[in-house]
């Protein structure tokens, strides 16, 4: 009898036949080509969404560039057959190589080697990035730093899609890697990712399954059985089950304006942060749903009082920034002194008792200029340039404090008077960046004009700013890509006359600069809301409390003038309150300061300033009360998140053993059906702690599997025993069998009998086996743990492998012997010599 040959099995392995390549299937040598052009697709399209994450498109090129290297460079190597590892590897070096053509090229060596010049760059530029993500709201410049980061993120995305589609075999898992990329976009932008991104996304990942589906070598799929129809019915209650998510979460998430993520808000997962971020991004706090961080104080102060916790002073043009000026603060134990002489007739003298609560920051809110505090705790110090007070290692957390200052009584006619050269002022808040756009500039004269004084340019500065022209609005900045503090966006600003706070400030202080006006920007409070509550301060009696929090964190400009000091202005109107020596009633008459202002300001009735009263304006969206659902939904959706993605780990093993088990139970080419119940026995077994040797013939194993794992052949364990049996007759037939003849695999067990016959074999399994036991092989089947054991050990079985064959050869080459030249006829002395001493031994 002829037999014939039997195909090699080893332990976890699958038994299928190889079919023939089916005709009209492209031929191996596309697959490559095909997979990278789309994971290029898919890739390049979630990119798309990071635009108003990324102000503009100038950090798309880069980064296409980096995608199209390295995918193409996986399907170069893969094209000539590398190994899966080389292949991996080769991807990394490609993206090391392409950054640091697109970003070291001056510290490399041949303009794609990085050398040690490049270390010290590469760590500028992450500084640089996580400078930009600390102190910058979305959309931020795309300088360099952030620009390399989200290069190298992206590489990376190519390299795991494609490693999850190509030789791990999971295609529709590669959509994890995509899923990924579109989290941040989706949780920063208003528009979330965009319809076009999303599109691009969605029809790169489906490529990437078309083509695991059709073009792999073959006609298989790589690391997987023979072509599935199923995948396509997947794939699309994959995009529909997302599609219907992308419609309902809205639903659930009313809206980055008031829902649970404001717009332009960072989702913090270590809980809201109560502070006020002295890097300027106040749009966070702005957009907070509820009043967070509330802060309480009574004052005696008989106009609306502004709190300000820090001073930003350094500007560079990319963005305003503090300067801490550590080495010269000096330790708060005593009086404060501003540093400069107030000429000021009168000055008032106000008394502050602040109540900190939960609002917490390094920085100290106070009335500008404090001169004593008491009541702190732990150690502060104060810059003498800006009067900014810091904690050292404390914060202002649940700080209950008095504060006294000093604040001149000025007036209109006073600051009019004040024109002197400016005098003792570091050059820090007049320096004046050189990428100044054209329209800042032109701005500043056209509005500035003929004004004479500092104090007319910066009424006329203000009034602008202030007039029907422009509008306050936090949602505009962000969903025209402008939200920020730079020259860029103070650009983008003037033309759309749309923004808050922080737009106006800064619009104000730039200009002040370019007309030789000292300036900085405070950060802190406007005048909050009276509580009706009162506190009694020794010496003053009851006064009146107030409440403000995040919902009044502000930015207004502060302008020098020589002999009185930093003067705030407000040009952000519909927010906090015009000073009485800066609004257009208390203005003295100056011909002609403002009369070439006809082409910016339209000719309208001027808007009539704020009349100062004690209590603020109300905070626009807040309807009067807040119930702080969102901070409170906030936790619990994290908390629920963070639960779920830790049962779906846990119940990654169970859930991939179903689905091998359901995958092989109904095969779509019934000729493997014999096969894979075979294999699924094979994994029963291993599952409850016997598995098969590699020599082992399928009776042999047959047997010890009936005799060790199952119960009395006779009794209740019957079933089982026979569908073993049957199973292993079967696939002996199968394997062994005449090719056609009787018993062929499409004459054996049906497939209802194969899935009743696995069922039986399984419940007898639990039947006799310990409750350990049973929940090792439901929840964390060796079967599945140990494909991942040896997934993870190949690289290190490679370089194993790599090392032992190096040393062989190495050792070989030493072995050999040179052959020394000798004459003709003693060399076949020799020879014959010695073969007849060979013979005669």
């Amino acid at each position: 009898m002829t037999m014939a040959p039997a195909r090699p099995t080893g332990a976890g392995h699958e038994t299928q036949p190889r079919p023939p390549m089916p005709a009209g299937r492209m031929r191996a040598g596309a697959y490559p080509w095909a997979m990278a052009a789309s994971i290029t697709v898919a890739v390049c399209g979630a990119a798309l969404s990071l635009n108003g994450v990324l102000r503009g498109w100038n950090w798309y090129w880069p980064v296409m560039t980096t995608v199209l290297v390295v995918a193409f460079t996986l399907a170069v190597l893969r094209s000539v057959r590398a190994q899966p590892l080389l292949v991996t590897a080769g991807g990394f070096l490609a993206l090391g190589a392409v950054l640091t053509l697109t970003f070291f090229r001056s510290s490399s060596f041949l303009w794609f080697v990085p050398t040690g010049a490049t270390v010290p760059e590469l760590d500028r530029l992450i500084r640089r990035a996580s400078e930009t993500v600390l102190a910058e709201t979305a959309p931020v410049a795309p300088n360099a730093g952030i620009v390399m980061v989200v290069c190298a993120v992206l590489g990376l995305a190519v390299i795991l899609v494609d490693a999850l589609s190509v030789p791990l075999g999971m295609p529709a898992a590669s959509g994890t890697g995509l899923l990924a990329l579109l989290v941040v976009p989706a949780m920063i932008k208003p528009q979330s990712v965009g319809v076009w991104s999303f599109v691009a996304t969605v029809a790169g990942y489906l490529l990437i399954l078309a083509c695991s589906q059709w073009f792999a070598p073959g006609g298989r799929l790589q690391g997987a059985s023979a072509r599935s129809p199923g995948l396509l019915r997947r794939a699309m209650l994959t995009g529909a089950v997302a599609l219907v998510a992308t419609l309902l979460l809205p639903l659930a998430i009313p809206g980055f304006d008031r829902g649970t993520f404001p717009q332009g808000s960072r989702l913090n997962p270590w809980g809201a942060s109560t502070g006020l971020n002295p890097m300027i991004t106040l749009g966070s706090s702005l957009r907070t749903p509820d009043g967070s961080g509330r802060i309480t104080y009574a004052t005696n102060s008989p106009n609306p009082l502004y709190l300000r916790s820090v001073t930003v002073d350094n500007f560079d043009g990319d963005s305003w920034g503090p300067d801490d000026r550590t080495a010269s603060r000096v330790p708060l134990d005593g009086r404060i002194d501003p540093g400069y002489a107030v000429l000021a007739d009168e000055q008032v003298r106000l008394v502050t008792a602040i109540d900190a609560g939960a609002f917490t920051s390094p920085y100290l809110p106070v009335p500008y200029p404090p001169e004593t505090i008491r009541g702190l705790g732990g150690q502060w110090t104060w810059d003498p340039a800006t009067l900014s007070i810091k904690g050292t290692d404390t914060t202002t957390r649940r700080q209950e404090y008095l504060v006294t200052s000093a604040v001149p009584k000025l007036s209109a006619v006073l600051l009019a008077q004040s024109s002197a050269p400016v005098r003792g002022i570091p050059d820090i808040f007049t320096r004046i960046p050189g990428n100044v756009p054209d329209i800042v500039k032109n701005t500043a004269r056209t509005v500035t004009g003929a004004a004479g004084t500092p104090y007319q340019k910066a009424m006329a500065i203000q009034k602008y700013l202030r007039s029907s022209e422009f509008t306050y609005s936090l949602q505009s900045p962000v969903q025209g890509g402008y939200d920020g503090n730079g020259l860029s966006v103070l650009a983008d600003f003037l033309q759309q006359k749309s923004g808050y706070c922080i737009h106006y400030a800064s619009a104000m202080a730039v200009m002040a600069r370019l007309e030789g006006i000292p300036s900085r920007i405070a950060v802190g409070y406007a005048p909050g809301r009276l509580t009706g509550a009162t506190v009694t301060v020794s010496g003053q009696g009851a006064l009146p409390e107030y409440e403000a929090d995040a919902r009044d964190a502000h930015a207004w400009p502060e302008l020098y003038f020589q002999g009185l000091g930093w003067v705030p202005f407000e040009p952000t109107p519909s927010r906090g309150v015009v000073p009485d020596y800066a609004t257009e009633a208390s203005a003295p008459s100056v011909p002609d300061s403002l009369g070439n202002n006809d082409g910016l300001i339209p000719d309208t009735a001027p808007v009539p300033a704020a009349s100062p009263s004690a209590t603020a304006q109300a905070v626009p969206g807040s309807g009067g009360s807040s119930t702080g659902e969102g901070a409170q939904l906030t936790p619990w959706l994290l908390g629920a998140s963070a639960v779920l993605g830790l049962v779906l780990l846990a119940a990654a093993p169970h859930l991939v053993r179903l689905g091998t088990r359901s995958r092989r139970l109904r095969p779509k080419d019934q000729g493997l059906a014999v096969a894979l119940a075979w294999n699924e026995i094979r994994d029963l077994g291993t599952d409850y702690g016997l598995p098969a040797a590699d020599s082992e013939t399928p009776r042999a194993y047959s047997a010890r599997f009936r005799a060790e794992l199952l119960g009395e052949p006779g009794g209740m364990d019957q079933d089982a025993h026979h569908a073993v049996s049957s199973f292993t007759s079967a696939f002996e037939q199968y394997r062994y069998g005449r090719p056609g003849g009787a018993g062929a695999p499409d004459t054996g067990p049906a497939g209802e009998d194969i899935a009743a016959g696995v069922a039986a074999v399984e419940a007898s399994l639990r039947a006799n086996a310990t409750l350990p036991r049973r929940l090792s092989a439901a929840w964390l089947p060796p079967s599945v743990t140990r494909r991942l054991g040896l997934l993870l050990r190949m690289p290190f079985s490679a370089a194993g492998r790599a090392i032992r064959k190096a040393v062989h050869a190495v050792a070989s080459f030493r072995l050999v012997k040179p052959v020394q030249p000798t004459t003709g006829g003693r060399s076949g002395a020799g020879a014959a010599d010695g073969g007849s001493r060979t013979g005669r031994g």
